[in-house]
């Protein structure tokens, strides 16, 4: 098995395709492996080689994709947010140690300035519309000597920071051999093969689309066709251009796909959709079931994180065999239940989710109190808390019940969020929901929800709340029900629990 990115592409026909875009003709892979090699000269040229750290600051799009693919043959990548301020800027490529930072030929604004500031070469990436999608070519006013020699198994691939909403984000490194093994454990649970079609919609500044969508396709020798980020308003324009086998998204782009499928009857029809993929957030029951109904393709549903190069557990890919609400089988590391506070496994129940294996972190980057905190052994193994508080069904199926720090205590009663989601889900009137904890003067916390309504629907929030009473004991139906035109996402679409009663306002109503 491929053990680095390189090997992952090695094998595959020259003259198969590999990236495509809107209004582009197809890379091949002999093109790919070529463009590696000019990017690895220019890198060098530069003075920029192995264990050095690139910040990679690009639109998505098919020079994204290549350019962390080929960037991470040479060197070390660092895909950074386009949408980031300076400061933001500032902080990560320092926070890095970045060597140099990749922007598009002629980019100004607030990362040149955060580049400049600190003193960091930028490497300029050139294309041009009429060469093949993903193409490009890279420029520099620094020169330099470095190790030329080609990465290996053990250096790190890819660096990328947690979300940080709670603390300090924290960097982690992933390994060649992270990626390549995850990868691989992807193209085996979607049972992909090089005929195969990604429409990746997914930002390319995050593991879900670098992993999921890029990686895991070019592993096998499939095609990944680019779009310039996700628009519900073009998602079926490009069903149809790219003819895709599957695309991956997250469960806020699927329920506005959804929204807009009812006029779309004519181009989910010809599709050829051999699955759809939903990640990086739990999909709610009734959603999957939907997905299902609208484009007769099974939904699968898969559970990852950055930590773990993206996947862990998935449905498989089986028609039939996705469980609705389950984030699916252990599919790549060793997943157990333990413990939440004590270094032990446990046979069953409920408890933090841990995993174990070769597509794992090495841990956090100078951080030893974050990897005493989050790593242990046993077992003879050494094993990653999730922070995810879940358990399995008698067939094996792992089952969320929540972040650990987003579970609602309300007075002492512990309350899932994702089980009010769930429920708050299957009234035909709500688009999307989020529940979250809401602060309480007596009780602590109290279960609230934001909700998006469908287009058209009129309810109240007391209908919701008499609707939740119907379906949950009178303590995990939400106390306040909010209806919003849209709820707050974070930068990769996820809907955000933590901090949604401040970002909402609501914290001094709580406490009134």
């Amino acid at each position: 098995m491929a053990e680095t990115l390189r090997e992952l592409i090695a094998g595959h026909p020259g003259s198969a395709p590999a990236i495509g875009a809107p209004d582009r003709e197809w890379l091949s892979y002999a093109g790919l492996r070529a463009l590696s090699d000019q990017v690895a000269s220019a890198l060098h040229a530069a003075g920029i080689g192995r264990g050095d750290r690139v910040a990679i600051v690009l639109p998505n799009g098919p020079e994204m994709a290549t350019a962390f693919f080929t960037i991470a043959q040479t060197a070390v990548t660092a895909p950074l947010n386009p949408a980031y301020r300076e400061d933001e800027f500032a902080f990560y490529i320092d926070d890095l140690n970045a060597k140099a930072v990749v922007l598009m030929d002629g980019q100004e604004g607030p990362a040149l300035a955060a580049a400049e500031k600190l003193g960091v070469p930028v490497l300029r990436l050139s294309s041009d519309p009429a060469d093949p999608a993903g193409t490009f070519t890279l420029s520099s006013d620094t020169s330099g000597t470095c190790d030329q020699s080609a990465p290996e198994a053990g250096d790190v691939a890819l660096i990328l920071h947690t979300s940080g909403t709670t603390s300090r984000p924290k960097i982690v490194p992933l390994l060649q051999s992270n990626v390549a093994a995850s990868a691989h454990n992807i193209a085996v649970s979607l049972a992909l093969t090089p005929d195969d079609r990604c429409m990746n919609v997914m930002p390319l500044f995050h593991i879900h689309g670098l992993l999921a969508a890029v990686s895991s396709t070019l592993a096998t020798g499939g095609q990944v066709w680019c779009a310039p980020g996700f628009d519900a308003l073009r998602f079926f324009g490009w069903l149809r251009d790219a003819d895709p086998t599957w695309y991956t998204a997250v469960p806020t782009m699927h329920q506005a796909i959804l929204a807009r499928a009812g006029r779309n009857a004519d181009v989910i029809a010809a599709a050829r959709l051999r699955f759809l993929r939903s990640s990086s957030a739990s999909l709610p029951g009734p959603v999957m079931e939907k997905l299902f109904e609208t484009f007769g393709a099974p939904v699968v549903e898969g559970y990852g994180m950055t930590e773990a190069a993206h996947q862990m557990c998935s449905n498989p890919i089986e028609p039939g065999t996705q469980k609705p609400g389950a984030v699916g089988l252990p599919a790549g590391p060793e997943v157990r239940i333990a413990h939440e506070v004590e270094p032990v496994l446990t046979d069953g129940g409920v408890g933090e989710v841990v995993i174990s294996g070769p597509n794992v972190t090495p841990g956090y980057e100078s951080n030893p109190d974050a990897n005493a905190k989050n790593f242990f052994e046993a077992e003879g193994k050494r094993w990653f808390r999730t922070g995810d508080q879940g358990t399995f069904d008698a067939d094996g199926y792992l089952t969320l019940t929540g972040r650990l720090k987003e579970i609602i205590n309300r007075g002492g009663e512990k309350v899932s969020p994702l089980e009010v989601d769930g429920v708050l889900s299957a009234h035909p009137a709500i688009a999307q929901v989020v529940t979250f904890a809401l602060p309480h003067p007596k009780l602590g916390e109290e279960v609230a929800a934001a909700v998006v309504l469908r287009d058209g629907e009129e309810v109240t929030d007391r209908d919701i709340r008499d609707f939740a009473l119907e379906r949950l004991a009178d303590f995990k139906v939400p106390r306040k029900v909010i209806i919003l035109d849209e709820i707050p996402k974070g930068a990769t679409g996820k809907m955000q629990r933590i901090g949604l009663a401040e970002k909402l306002g609501l914290v001094e109503t709580a406490a009134s």
